[in-house]
């Protein structure tokens, strides 16, 4: 896949090789996603209502599909990019959106996978507050992103983890330092603290982290 210098998930070309191409920069891509399969069948009800922010092109909608079929539970997508839109192939709605902009209804569960490390770090608090207003009691945010490095030289071990993950995978030094160099200013990781309160972290690999924020019943 051809990256351009300034990342864009509105380049057609990186929509087109999205699937591939992020499972070349991170192995554990279906690993992560399977985890989030497994806590988010435990917060959708029957009849209930889904929100997947960052859709992409429907991978976690694709892993949630047979749950929300048996449960006949509603999902909608949300993502900003009209390129990866056009591909979106999953259950449920797509609406070309920023999270950050967004209105939700009250929902049961809403899954954020990769996503806000592209919202501007002065949105996400907001974001997350309003999030979690609009969970119904007994309902749940699940957070799944890259976060700021903590520091010291566990930091360097967990981050070269991931690098030997992507070089494991095929994907050449070239085109890692590429990819690299093109997030600048694009992607940011996330603190703690923009989470807007209290949660579980639950799920950990390199540099990312999962979180889990619950609604009390």
């Amino acid at each position: 896949m051809d990256i351009p210098t300034n990342w864009s998930f509105e380049t057609s070309g990186v929509a087109q090789g999205f699937d591939r191409h992020v499972r070349e920069q991170l192995p554990w891509y279906d690993l992560a996603t399977n985890a989030i399969l497994h806590v988010a069948r435990h917060y959708i009800p029957q009849d209930g209502l889904v929100y997947d922010f960052g859709a992409s092109t429907g991978n976690i909608g694709r892993a949630l599909e047979p749950v929300l079929t048996k449960r006949n539970a509603n999902l909608i997508g949300i993502e900003p990019s009209k390129e990866m839109v056009k591909l979106y192939k999953a259950p449920g709605e797509i609406v070309c959106s920023k999270a950050e902009t967004f209105i939700t209804k009250e929902y049961d569960l809403a899954v954020l996978f990769l996503c806000l490390m592209f919202i501007p770090p002065a949105k996400r608090f907001n974001l997350m507050l309003r999030l979690r207003e609009k969970c119904k009691p007994g309902g749940a945010i699940i957070v799944f992103d890259k976060l700021e490095p903590i520091g010291g030289y566990a930091s360097t071990v967990f981050y070269r983890l991931t690098l030997a993950g992507k070089t494991a995978s095929g994907t050449s030094a070239d085109e890692i330092i590429e990819k690299e160099l093109s997030l600048s200013g694009v992607q940011r990781p996330i603190t703690e603290d923009q989470l807007a309160g209290e949660f579980i972290n639950w799920f950990r690999f390199g540099d990312f982290s999962g979180y889990l924020i619950e609604k009390p019943a």
